[in-house]
């Protein structure tokens, strides 16, 4: 089996350095930026230190690869399908490992599937330094199953999400929707708890709340509860708002989250759910959509 990586970033190198130290010997590599007066020496040290053939022309590795993985920036990844489109063989499985939406995925799709090759969209779900090539990798599309079969003897973390490209991706953004915005809005909770000097008695009280049960428990138990508590609780955040911008601090995250809350109000489910709290969090999520 033979692996080609369209792209040579951390991700590439990283991932091939693993794969050559579990035995797989045939890589290759092309980046446009091999020979950059700034950038070369770093892509050519990567190759060599990875023991990964790196190629002067992209064509030279498509000829070659059995499975493609293409790891360029998410604002390239479909114009890179389509020059490489041209030069894609039949058999080939093309394995688009960007942080590109759902639309862009099946874009993508569209592209490739017209050479005759299948198409996998793969969602890395850990950091690359970490894992290596054992990073946890969601994958959807038509080529899941070859890419699973060729690449997980050498100990590579593949699990088949569907065979519609984007849905892997799609568990990707979504998931990021929490991660990054959480951490966003632990900036803002620190801030100004590091400016009225109380830090610890805030992360103590909040790790007593959140602590005690599972992710899926708390996070049922704040999504029922505030549906029918949405109004009080946006105009309680107005003082947390009121306090922030007292103290020079930027309150983006505590304004966004007031105006989610008087969105929900919108909905009335008091009414609709009678006062109670409903004992789900779809049924909150269904009534917004229905």
């Amino acid at each position: 089996m033979r692996l080609g990586f369209i792209g040579f970033g951390e991700a590439a190198f990283e991932m091939s350095s693993g794969l050559k130290q579990q035995g797989l010997e045939q890589i290759t590599a092309f980046d446009p930026m091999w020979n950059h007066t700034k950038f070369g020496a770093l892509v050519q040290e990567r190759a060599q230190k990875a023991k990964v053939e790196l190629l002067s022309q992209s064509e030279e590795v498509l000829a070659r690869a059995d499975i493609l993985i293409v790891a360029v920036p998410a604002d390239k990844a479909y114009d890179a399908s389509t020059a490489l489109k041209p030069h894609l063989k039949q058999d080939c499985v093309y394995v688009d490992v960007s942080a590109s939406s759902p639309d862009v995925k099946n874009k993508i799709s569209e592209n490739v599937k017209e050479t005759g090759c299948r198409f996998v969209d793969a969602a890395m779900m850990g950091p690359l330094p970490v894992y290596k090539h054992k990073v946890p990798i969601l994958a959807s599309g038509d080529g899941t199953d070859t890419f699973i079969q060729f690449l997980s003897p050498y100990g590579m973390e593949i699990s088949k999400v569907s065979e519609n490209p984007g849905d892997a991706s799609a568990v990707k953004l979504i998931r990021s929707i929490y991660m990054k915005g959480i951490a966003a809005l632990l900036v803002e909770m620190l801030q100004a708890a590091h400016h009225y000097k109380v830090e610890e008695l805030v992360i103590d009280s909040i790790s007593e709340t959140m602590d005690g049960t599972s992710f899926a428990s708390t996070m049922n138990r704040l999504v029922t509860g505030t549906s029918v508590h949405a109004l009080r609780r946006a105009v309680e955040l107005e003082g947390s708002i009121e306090m922030l911008e007292s103290s020079s601090i930027n309150s983006v995250m505590s304004q966004a989250s007031k105006e989610k809350l008087q969105l929900l109000s919108s909905f009335n489910f008091k009414e609709k759910f009678q006062g109670k709290t409903p004992a789900h969090w779809l049924e909150v999520i269904s009534e917004m959509q229905s």
